[in-house]
């Protein structure tokens, strides 16, 4: 059975990458479709683009399902749409997906970010803010922060916007003492917590798994309405930015 999954900068810094899964860019709107046609089985989305072109459709994540194929999804935008097509079938794995499925995550900003093209690696120049409340809890735990340090790093970063949010600019953002910003944009960096390529790394685990792990799926018919007869005809389209 073939494996794939659309990924960029949440697998950037990734070691390693297991054998047997075809890794292809980002995906956008048809993508998803385009690898059902081609005899992927497997999917997994783990990034995909949005704002200058069309996202990937939830309707064709129910197609994939519908021809039998898994659909995992993890970590940023396939955290958001496992987290809206779970009832159907679609997997989430790791704990941003699990958060957005539970509710305690329901902002599409907390895993925006702005990265290079794929000659970089899809290197990320910005930082989500699952990221950077996951690396702020790191060092409160620490006592590397304090709380009120915490607090004020979070509404810092919050109120910037995800192509502008880097720990320089969230800590501009702040009156804190010039020494203590570099100390903590130090601590920042040092103890980074990679939250989307965690759960990334987990659903390429999952996906290498075999056999795939039973689970009783309520069956249902997809509705082959205008828009789904129009997404089957769509061409691929342009990719230029991305989450």
């Amino acid at each position: 059975m073939r494996k794939c999954v659309f990924g960029g900068p949440s697998l950037y810094g990734l070691e390693t990458r297991p054998e047997g899964i075809e890794f292809r860019p980002p995906a956008q709107m048809g993508d998803i479709w385009k690898a059902v046609t081609e005899g992927v089985g497997w999917i997994g989305l783990v990034d995909g683009y949005f704002g200058a072109c069309a996202s990937v459709w939830h309707k064709e994540i129910l197609h994939a399902l519908s021809e039998g194929c898994l659909v995992y999804g993890a970590s940023s935008m396939g955290a958001l749409r496992a987290a809206e097509c779970h009832r159907f079938g679609m997997r989430p794995i790791g704990e941003i997906a699990q958060a957005f499925a539970r509710g305690i995550l329901n902002d599409d900003a907390d895993v925006a970010l702005l990265h290079g093209p794929e000659e970089i690696g899809y290197c990320p120049f910005t930082e989500p803010m699952v990221e950077v409340r996951a690396t702020l809890a790191a060092l409160y735990a620490s006592d590397i922060v304090s709380s009120s340090e915490q607090e004020t790093l979070l509404s810092a970063a919050q109120s910037l916007h995800f192509s502008q949010r880097t720990p320089e600019a969230m800590l501009t953002g702040t009156d804190l003492p010039e020494a203590r910003k570099r100390h903590i944009l130090h601590a920042y960096k040092v103890n980074k917590v990679p939250a989307k390529r965690l759960d990334a790394e987990l659903l390429l685990r999952e996906m290498s798994a075999e056999p795939p792990p039973a689970e009783s799926i309520a069956p249902w018919t997809i509705s082959k309405s205008a828009s789904y007869r129009t997404l089957a005809a769509l061409p691929s389209q342009a990719r230029e930015a991305g989450r």
